[in-house]
């Protein structure tokens, strides 16, 4: 099992899931997610975004967003490791600071997140929390992560070296919904604005 960066053909999976999972599609772009894969059978696990919000101050801000596991792939650390990658991927952008804003604040507290006062969160995620809110995610919470302080469990680590085990092998093909298209009627399935 490894996490990468997902490629532009898997847009309309990634669509498809999120949808499925009542996940934020917001300024949708598949070059700001990772995906999990398992690399015996090439099926992807879950995947995660990072969202950078543009300041004019240029104290830009890291949005962790829209992470979903494919249910037969939960607790096998495939989540833990999707927000490991994203994590990594702030560092990489020099972020000292990373936000969330999820219903799951329990289990983003596991890896270090801290919930924080509405008041405290920076200007730009404040009108995300009260669209994600009213939209799909009511109970929605703000969180903050030092990237210093991320730490991710032994179990969780574990976990995601012995996935797939107990699972049974299945081929990832790739039809042609994969790429957007609509076999029985050969068009696009997703307008990607392009």
């Amino acid at each position: 099992m490894y996490v990468r960066d997902a490629k532009n053909r898997e847009e309309v999976w990634l669509l498809d899931h999120i949808e499925a999972m009542g996940l934020d599609e917001t300024a949708f772009r598949s070059r700001d997610y990772v995906v999990a894969v398992d690399e015996a059978s090439g099926e992807k696990a879950g995947f995660g975004r990072i969202r950078i919000h543009r300041v004019d101050d240029g104290a830009d801000i890291c949005e962790l967003t829209s992470i979903g596991v494919l249910e037969e792939w939960r607790t096998q650390g495939v989540g833990a490791h999707v927000v490991e990658r994203l994590v990594e991927y702030a560092s990489d952008e020099d972020f000292d600071t990373v936000y969330a804003l999820t219903g799951e604040g329990s289990y983003l507290a596991q890896f270090g997140f801290r919930r924080i006062d509405d008041a405290r969160l920076p200007e730009p995620l404040q009108q995300r929390l009260t669209d994600k809110r009213d939209g799909v995610d009511p109970e929605a919470v703000p969180l903050e992560l030092e990237r210093s302080r991320f730490r991710m469990p032994d179990r969780l680590r574990e976990a995601f070296k012995h996935a797939p085990d107990g699972r049974e092998e299945s081929a990832d093909v790739e039809s042609p919904e994969d790429f957007g298209i609509d076999p029985e009627s050969a068009t696009y399935k997703y307008d990607t604005g392009q």
